[in-house]
């Protein structure tokens, strides 16, 4: 028997197809634009209850059933969607970028073209100090008054470094030998295609107020400047579960159930076991596992055990 089939029609989100092409610019001289994008919210619910069989659409409206989904990690039915972006990003930011392998890429060549000419500079008050806790990491800022002869610097070294490869053009060295001396901070493009369970774990990672500034900038802008026009509810859902969320390990619990019925012996137990307290008594000032902990403490409100 010869089986029917509706016609289908390529799904299209009327908000994000009004910013298609349009650029999203990202520190001073970065942008971000959605290229091309499959898919949409209607999208991973239908694949989803293609898992769950008929009968499922009764019993669950769309934002519930995606809520579900992200709520449990159910995760194949995000993939259905996918998102192409031109961006247009400093080269020690692409670093980080490109790390997350989960992606189709394909970046401006430095051999074939000419580089950019631009590199991101930095303002007198925006240096920032090495954070005491996160050796990857940053806190604070340096004074603006020393700032202003950092910038300096910078700034004559980005014309010393372009100068010089312009000049290594000129003289007709090979690109890909004459730039070899071009500052991590010039820019570079690329097009980066990804499906949406892999995007929300990159943003979640890089959204994050450990991960390093300039790559939050581009997080940020593509969270609430794509997502949210492009799936709005999976948009709502990530904010819930994990924006604004937070997870316990079992000691951790342990600790704050102890604190709760006042049992303050056994918390001092608790942070000697893990190796929270020394043996004179004091916080180890070194361990990153109970300064994450006081961090979520200090989120809810709640008094620092010892």
């Amino acid at each position: 028997m010869e089986q029917k089939f509706e016609k289908l029609e390529k799904t299209r989100v009327a908000e994000l197809d009004e910013v298609l092409g349009q650029p999203f610019h990202v520190l001073k001289d970065g942008f971000v634009r959605v290229v091309d994008y499959m898919g949409s919210d209607s999208s991973i619910v239908q694949a989803a209850r293609v898992s769950y069989g008929a009968g499922t659409k009764k019993l669950r409206e769309d934002e519930a059933l995606l809520r579900y989904l992200l709520r449990h990690r159910h995760t194949s039915p995000f993939e259905m969607c996918e998102l192409k972006l031109h961006i247009r990003v400093p080269m020690d930011v692409w670093r980080q970028w490109i790390r997350h392998r989960t992606a189709n890429v394909n970046e401006y060549s430095t051999r074939y073209s000419i580089a950019i000419d631009s590199a991101e500079h930095t303002n007198p008050g925006e240096w920032r100090t090495q954070s005491l806790t996160n050796r990857q990491g940053s806190a604070g800022s340096i004074d603006p008054s020393i700032g202003e002869g950092l910038t300096a610097q910078e700034t004559e070294f980005h014309r010393l470094s372009r100068e010089l490869y312009d000049k290594r053009i000129e003289a007709g060295v090979a690109r890909e030998q004459a730039r070899k001396d071009l500052p991590l901070s010039t820019y570079t493009e690329a097009y980066w295609k990804i499906d949406l369970h892999n995007l929300l774990h990159f943003l979640e990672l890089r959204m994050e107020i450990n991960a390093q500034y300039e790559i939050r900038q581009y997080a940020n802008t593509i969270f609430n400047e794509i997502i949210k026009r492009w799936v709005p509810l999976t948009y709502k859902a990530f904010i819930d579960y994990m924006i604004e969320a937070m997870t316990f390990s079992g000691l951790e619990i342990k600790v704050i159930t102890e604190m709760i019925l006042g049992n303050s012996a056994k918390v001092k137990e608790l942070y000697k076991e893990f190796g929270w307290i020394k043996g004179d008594g004091a916080k180890n000032a070194n361990s990153r596992e109970l300064f994450e902990f006081e961090e979520k403490l200090e989120k809810l409100s709640l008094p620092f055990p010892l």
